[in-house]
């Protein structure tokens, strides 16, 4: 049933009937395939197969029916593997907001999975590239070619983890990595496997991830994603992956085999290691740009829908819809007012928790999914959505909440049930242990989970992610190695990434064989992997940092798809970093170890009716509580940490069990004396120490209240007392 708008190759005639409009996308029920499109202003929408290698045409049929705004019809006989792409009429009026073309083959937005790659030209652009019109001209040149084919797939897998792992949010230390960056150099990763999904599931690779203590795995994007033309031009490429266009697929290249199962069997070998998965998504853009990008998908199935697009009619009042809202800075921005884009959304979510057995999701640009037409919105649609779904509000969702649009900056502002990434953590702990004055109250709020912006609603302390890396900015090792960024390699003269980065490089910039310089730079490591992961809250580790992995001082790696971004697992078996490693465990462990450094209440400082006791309080030097005056002084750069354990964790009675734990944090460069405190109401208890970041082995010791400890400049001590 060829259609007569287009010419395909030869073929024997597909079978066709009516079908349905939902599920949207092609679904293979045992006897065909039914396909369903939404597209609410198309006039017209065909399905084009082609052969297995996705270059010849092999026929075209029009879905014959059209209910809701979903075209839809079923093709009896299609297997799994079918290659298929769409082709949607409609009106070509930019000025109106549509960009119907139907010489543009195009991703359905649904598709499980993707064959071929993408290959950049003119042909793949609505209008014709440099004519005088620019983009309100129109142009008929094929684009199948240079397109990549959709691929019907039969969902059956055989799953021996068939429980979810569901670790517990106070229990929770997430560890952030991208698949290939992590096992492109690991000696324990068969070469052909390396930089793939079925080289992550190694026993190798997955038993130091778990002894580590880390529990949560966050992979940076694997869903079908882009790289732009002015990345390619330079050599350079999309590593980081922040540019999907498949929200249901996976991307090609980090696959060994074509079968999607591989990506399945990689989440059951975690599961089986106890480890969730959990997966950095982008649902704010599209790689197609603004109005003089390509039109791949969304932008020729329903331009107007899809999108936000500039009010106004063009004519002086307002740009119109010809052009695009751009609050994420990429040229558009996804538009989740509508019911069916939100649909889409939603939808994809599901298919990762329900089908892949996904344990969470960390969304990019987060900001960006809550606005409404009026802007940021904690009741908006897809907020409320994903709150009250049975299966989104069951597995971890975390928001980097923020984006570039008006009123972008939202920490602490996302609703119950999520958490977010802390970025002010991240700055005052930095600050604070490069030695700047007057970060002692800041600091103090991060080591109680940042309440000041998050101990609301009912809100619970695990919400803050805390972080001090992540995989945009420095590594931990580059935090204290670089004053500034080092971004030569990524072709932008230098003026790409942040040069803000509260980093201090103790004297000299980057690499040096001093001595004194180099065991600074160790300690101050281990200040703040110890300050992260012993702070209330939900600490994030970006991997590598446990030994002290460099990126040459790149702080914006994104384009880096080579040693700069992959782990060098040679060098993590040197002396210094296998020390490390043994700190970072040690830490990780003591976090579970002591339930008061994971709360699941906010720390007050309030007097605890059935103690009598503060569940946290804060000491000066001579062991006596700090006034407001120390807090106002900003030389206060040393002060103590005394979390209760026999306050309880919660409202209600329990059982008086838990170890105090005692911090003392000194960013001064020399040595002072701290007095030891007299832990409440059980006077003759001693303190036993379980951290001295001034020492390079951790050894326990025993103090009595009252003794003077000598605690090292920049410097970090972590005590405990049953």
């Amino acid at each position: 049933m060829p259609d007569p708008g287009h010419t395909p190759v030869p073929h024997a005639p597909y079978a066709l009937e009516e079908g349905a409009p939902h599920p949207l996308g092609a679904t293979y029920t045992g006897r065909g395939v039914n396909f369903a499109v939404f597209s609410a202003h198309a006039t017209k929408v065909q399905v084009c197969f082609y052969d297995e290698a996705g270059t010849t045409e092999l026929g075209c049929v029009t879905l014959p029916e059209y209910t809701d705004e979903v075209w839809h019809g079923f093709v009896p006989g299609l297997l799994p593997g079918t290659r298929y792409g769409l082709r949607v009429h409609g009106p070509y009026e930019p000025e109106k907001g549509h960009r119907f073309n139907h010489h543009k083959l195009l991703l359905d937005p649904y598709a499980k999975a993707h064959m071929g790659e993408l290959r950049w030209g003119p042909e793949l652009f609505g209008y014709t590239v440099g004519h005088p019109d620019g983009d309100l001209s129109f142009d008929e040149r094929d684009s199948a070619p240079f397109m990549p084919k959709c691929v019907v797939v039969d969902s059956r897998f055989q799953w021996t983890q068939t429980d979810a792992v569901r670790v517990p949010w106070n229990r929770t230390v997430l560890y952030e990595t991208h698949v290939r960056g992590f096992t492109m150099q690991h000696p324990g990763v068969p070469e052909h496997m390396r930089g793939t999904f079925a080289g992550l599931a190694r026993d190798e690779v997955l038993d130091p991830i778990r002894e580590l203590g880390v529990t949560s795995v966050e992979l940076l994007p694997i869903q079908m994603f882009l790289n732009q033309p002015f990345l390619t031009d330079k050599g350079l490429t999309n590593f980081w992956g922040y540019d999907t266009i498949g929200f249901f697929a996976l991307d090609q290249r980090y696959m060994d085999g074509p079968n999607i199962d591989e990506f399945k069997h990689m989440v059951d070998r975690f599961h089986a290691h106890g480890l969730e998965v959990i997966l950095d998504v982008v649902y704010n853009h599209t790689p197609e740009g603004n109005e003089l990008g390509p039109t791949l998908s969304f932008k020729g199935i329903d331009n107007a829908s899809y999108y936000r697009l500039m009010p106004g009619t063009g004519n002086g009042d307002g740009p119109g819809p010809r052009y695009y809202i751009n609050d994420t800075g990429t040229g558009n921005t996804v538009n989740l007012s509508h019911p069916r884009v939100l649909q889409m959304v939603t939808d994809s979510l599901r298919y990762w928790v329900s089908e892949m057995h996904v344990d969470g999701f960390r969304f990019d640009l987060a900001t960006i999914l809550a606005r409404e037409p009026h802007g940021f919105d904690e009741g908006g649609g897809f907020l409320d959505s994903c709150r009250q779904d049975p299966v989104l509000s069951s597995v971890k969702l975390i928001a980097e909440p923020w984006d570039i649009g008006p009123g972008g900056y939202q920490v602490g502002r996302f609703p119950p049930g999520w958490a977010e990434w802390n970025d002010k953590f991240r700055d005052n702990v930095r600050a604070f242990w490069k030695g700047d004055e007057g970060m002692a109250p800041a600091l103090a709020q991060c080591l109680t989970a940042s309440g000041d912006h998050f101990n609301h609603r009912g809100r619970r302390p695990w919400a803050s992610i805390n972080f001090i890396t992540a995989h945009d900015g420095f590594t931990l090792a580059d935090t204290v190695s670089y004053n500034d960024k080092h971004n030569e390699a990524n072709g932008e003269d230098n003026r790409d990434g942040h040069s803000h980065n509260r980093s201090w490089n103790c004297g000299v910039e980057g690499v040096t064989d001093d001595a004194e310089v180099l065991a600074l730079r160790a300690r101050q490591q281990r200040n703040l992997l110890a300050t992260l992961l012993l702070s209330q809250g939900t600490p994030m580790l970006l991997a590598g940092d446990e030994f002290g992995r460099t990126q040459q001082g790149n702080n914006n790696a994104y384009c880096q798809d080579n040693e700069i971004s992959w782990i060098d697992w040679a060098a993590a078996g040197s002396e210094p970093s296998r020390a490390l490693l043994d700190f970072t465990r040690h830490i990780i462990r003591l976090r579970k170890d002591y339930p008061v450094l994971r709360r699941n209440r906010f720390m007050t400082g309030a007097v605890n009716q059935a103690t009598k006791l503060k569940d946290a309080t804060w000491l000066t030097p001579h062991g006596t509580e700090m006034a407001p005056a120390h807090w106002h002084d900003a030389r206060t750069r040393c002060f103590g940490l005394l979390l209760e354990g026999s306050v309880p964790g919660s409202s209600l009675p329990q059982p008086a069990t838990d170890a105090s734990v005692l911090m003392v944090f000194n960013a001064w460069e020399g040595a002072l004396e701290f007095k030891m405190p007299r832990r409440g109401r059980a006077r003759g208890k001693t303190w036993t120490r379980v951290v001295d970041t001034a020492l390079e082995t951790q050894e326990e010791d025993t103090f009595r209240p009252g003794h003077l400890y000598m605690v090292t400049g920049r410097s970090m001590l972590v005590f405990h007392s049953p």
